[in-house]
C-alpha cells in the first residue's frame, strides 16, 4: 500500500476551475480572519525513516512561522512583512508576494506525531516527519 503525504484540499473539486483571483478570494473567505495572501512552494521528499517538507519562505523571519499538527493534517502558516511598507518610500512595482500564507498537508499513516522537527536555513523551512514503526509489521503467512 502506497501511503504518500498529499495536499489537503477540502474544496479541491469546488475550487478546480476557479480562477486564480477568484480562488485567492476563496481562500479567504475560508479561512475568516486568517486570510491567506499566498502559498509559498513546497518541495516534499520521503526517506525509508521518514518525511520532508522544504518549504520556500525567504525573507520570512523564523519566529513569524507556525507549524501545527492537529487531527492529522500538518498546517504551516505565518506572515512576510516587508521593511519598505514602513519608511515612507513609495512602492513602484512590486513583484514579490506578501503578506500572510498557510499551507496543509494530510499526512500518512505512518507518520509519528512525536518525531517532527522544524528547522529554518537560507529561507526555507525543513519540516522533518519520522515515520513510526508501530505502524510496520510483518503479517505470517499460515499454509491452510
Amino acid at each position: 500500500m502506497n501511503m504518500n503525504i498529499v495536499r489537503w484540499r477540502p474544496f479541491w473539486e469546488f475550487g478546480q476551475g476557479l480562477d486564480r483571483n477568484f480562488q485567492s478570494e476563496l481562500d479567504a473567505l475560508r479561512q475568516g480572519d486568517d486570510a491567506v495572501n499566498w502559498k509559498p512552494p513546497v518541495d516534499i521528499h520521503e526517506t525509508e525513516h521518514g518525511y520532508r517538507l522544504d518549504v520556500e519562505l525567504p525573507a520570512v523571519d523564523p519566529e513569524d512561522v507556525r507549524v501545527e499538527l492537529h487531527k492529522g493534517v500538518l498546517n504551516i502558516s505565518g506572515e512576510r512583512r516587508f521593511a519598505d511598507e514602513e519608511d515612507g518610500n513609495r512602492m513602484r512595482l512590486r513583484e514579490r508576494q506578501r503578506g500572510k500564507f498557510r499551507r496543509s498537508f494530510r499526512l500518512p499513516e505512518d507518520a509519528d506525531a512525536d518525531a517532527i522537527r522544524a528547522t529554518a536555513k537560507h529561507g526555507i523551512v525543513s519540516i522533518t516527519v519520522g515515520k513510526s514503526a508501530e505502524n510496520r509489521r510483518a503479517i505470517a503467512v499460515e499454509a491452510a
